[in-house]
């Protein structure tokens, strides 16, 4: 615009000022629109996509923990973008008014539902543990028992009793969780009490011998036997045994052993868990009260 008149560029700039106002707000506008779109965008069809996939490939079968994953993740994503967009048009009073609130609502929240939220944390955790899933067989301090399902707050279990207990999240984090069942094979150990009187090795020998001939117990590795302890009234023996398959077996193989056990002590004449018995020596005095 050098090569024009003066005149010319002074009339040109003060058709352009009255119109600089209203563009600033479609400008803002546009701009807002722009990161906000951008975010959603990117938020919606790359990171939720993604962190679906990693929480059906841990929870292939729970539906709830996928909804949830998806809703929860959007949600946030639209929070984000809303931000970005303020922040990219330049609303920053809005920006830091906004902050503000969600630092106030914030606390808030962390003092009236710092369980429930501890609850979620600690879903998020679980489900993005590699070694628990649904179908696991676990045991944690209150109890054992089949894990049906995950979602962000607690863990439905399975008991084998058939009873579903509900478990808060940060109960199943806070403890020590135990996969007793995680391989095909399991050690149980039977501890029986018999009399000091009794032919222990005979005992012994009744013990792995029940082993041996209750079907469901392991050749190898080999069933084990012995004195466990020398108890104030009795004699502790114990037969040590592998299990296969002992999620679904373990019951009836203890119940089967126990009771071939039971009959081979019984008929080598070996007593079971005597009643404790003690010699009282002294003196007996008696006195009559006469009214």
């Amino acid at each position: 615009m050098s090569g024009l008149p003066a005149e010319v560029v002074l009339q040109s700039t003060d058709e352009l000022d009255p119109m600089l106002p209203e563009l600033v707000p479609l400008v803002r506008g546009a701009l807002f629109f722009g990161g906000f779109l951008l975010v959603l965008l990117v938020g919606w069809y790359l990171v939720e996509p993604a962190l679906s996939r990693l929480v059906r490939s841990r929870n292939p079968d729970n539906t709830t923990i996928q909804e949830a994953i998806t809703r929860y993740t959007r949600l946030v994503v639209v929070i984000l973008a809303l931000f970005v967009g303020f922040g990219i048009a330049g609303f920053t009073r809005v920006v830091g008014g906004s902050a503000l609130v969600v630092a106030a609502g914030t606390i808030a929240l962390g003092v009236a539902g710092q369980s429930v939220i501890g609850s979620l944390v600690s879903g998020l955790a679980l489900v993005a543990d590699p070694q628990f899933n649904i179908g696991d067989y676990i045991r944690w301090e209150g109890g054992e028992g089949e894990v049906k399902s995950i979602t962000l707050r607690v863990t439905r279990v399975e008991t084998v009793e058939g009873g579903l207990i509900t478990i808060p999240n940060t109960t199943l984090t806070d403890e020590s969780i135990r996969h007793p069942f995680e391989g095909r094979t399991t050690r149980v150990t039977e501890r029986i009490d018999i009399a000091y009187e009794e032919a222990v090795d005979d005992a012994i020998r009744y013990l792995a011998e029940a082993a041996r001939e209750t079907e469901g117990i392991c050749d190898e590795p080999a069933p084990a036997t012995g004195i466990e302890e020398l108890g104030p009234g009795a004699v502790t023996l114990y037969a040590e045994y592998w299990i296969s398959e002992p999620r679904d077996r373990m019951r009836p193989v203890r119940a089967a052993y126990a009771r071939r056990a039971k009959k081979l002590l019984e008929a080598g004449g070996v007593e079971l868990s005597p009643a404790s018995e003690h010699d009282l020596e002294g003196r007996l005095q008696v006195e009559t009260i006469t009214a």
